[in-house]
This record gives structure tokens, sequence and C-alpha cells, in this order.
């Protein structure tokens, strides 16, 4: 039984249309969609359960399942054979590791917060010069609330100006990051011609797997030139 089944006795939790599941899910997830769901119900990632009439309908778990899978493509980039895998594992009632991620996580993986400008200047140590420079060197998006991923740059931005480098140093990693995204929609151009959701919903995993490969490529290639470096 999955957690979070509701036990014999207890009366079931109310469940969700799916506009209901696209509104709660929106804001983490803000390029969810119909076709999307449609598609991870396609691949057996979740399994809403069905009214006479044929709608579809999700309890709280599936939902809270959902949230896993997008934040494991989002943040991680892993393919859905291995989401699968790691649900698998849940399912069975392990603790099982988190593909591409450190140690074990519990069975809901926490929803991405959003920041204010001076709530992400906080948490990261900065001070307001850098993140303006980060704003400056477009590695930081201008906007009225900001993710994980703007904390994360900000972070690393903070350590790496202990070391001497500063944003306006990094002015071309927004360059190489276009390029990479060119690359990208042109592998993807022959699904991406078919009109249908789920050519549309599989163009978006694999963008996400080719990304992740990319990662893969350009962190090898700069361990090697520190070797270089070191020898």
């Amino acid at each position: 039984m999955r957690a979070g089944s509701p036990r014999k006795g207890q009366s079931s939790p109310a469940l969700l249309g799916i506009g209901q599941v696209l509104s709660r899910l929106a804001k983490e997830f803000p390029d969810l969609s119909n076709s999307k769901l449609r598609f991870l119900e396609e691949q057996g990632l979740v399994s809403p359960r069905r009214t006479q009439s044929g709608y579809r309908k999700f309890s709280p778990e599936d939902v809270e399942r959902l949230r896993i899978i997008l934040s494991m493509q989002r943040d991680h980039y892993l393919p859905l054979k291995v989401i699968r895998g790691y649900l698998a594992d849940l399912d069975a009632g392990q603790s099982p590791a988190l593909p591409g991620g450190n140690g074990r996580v519990s069975t809901i993986i926490p929803a991405g917060r959003r920041y204010s400008r001076e709530e992400l200047i906080k948490e990261a140590g900065a001070s307001a010069s850098l993140f303006n420079d980060a704003i400056s060197a477009s590695l930081v998006t201008p906007s009225e609330t900001y993710t994980d991923d703007s904390l994360g740059v900000l972070r690393s931005l903070v350590a790496l100006k202990r070391c001497g480098i500063e944003p306006r140093h990094l002015r071309g990693y927004r360059a190489t990051a276009e390029r990479e995204v060119s690359l990208i929609e042109s592998a993807l151009l022959p699904i991406s011609r078919k009109d249908d959701a789920g050519s549309r919903a599989r163009a978006a995993e694999l963008s996400g797997e080719i990304a992740g490969q990319l990662d893969v490529i350009r962190a090898s290639l700069v361990r090697a030139a520190l070797g270089r470096l070191t020898s």
C-alpha cells in the first residue's frame, strides 16, 4: 500500500479534478499542463482514479507523487526510467537514495520556495551590490520573486567573490547557456514539429535529459582542465 492511503474505517480524502491539481501545482511548476499530466499517466508514473464518466480524480497522495516526479525532472534532470525505479522503491516501503542527489530523502520532496529580493540576498549571505552585479552580468534574471536556483547561483557568487572572481568575469556563461538551449532545441525539432500532447510532453522530458547529459560532459571537461593545472 502506498504511503498516504486511508486506513480501514477512515473516510477517503477528497479527490481532485485535473484542473484543481493544476491549480495546486501551478506555483511550483508553472509549465505544468493537462497534456503533461496525461503523459505521466500514460507512462505509468501516476494512476488517478476514473469516474464512471471517465474523468480523472486525483487523491492527495497522487498530488504529492506528481510533486516528486516533477521535482526530480526539474531539479535533477532525471529521465523517466530512473524516476520510475525510484518510485517503485518508495512503493515497496524502501527509503532509496535520491538518484543524482546526496543521501536519502523523505517520501515527499519539499516544494520549491520563492524569495523576495531582500530574502534572497539575506539567505545567500550576499550584499546588495553583489546581487546587482549578478543581474548586470545576466547571471540572475530580475523578477518579483526568486527560486532556489537563483539562491544557489547567488551563494556560488558569494563563494567565488572570496576567491577574487566577480560576476562580471562570468558574463560569457549566459551566452554559453543560450547556445546549449539552441542545441537542445535543434535536437528536439523532429518531435516538436508534431502537434500533439504526447509529443509536447516527450519533448519536455527529453529537454531535461539532454541538459543533464550536457552537464555531465561540461563537468568532465572542467575536471580534466583542472587536472592539467595541478599536474
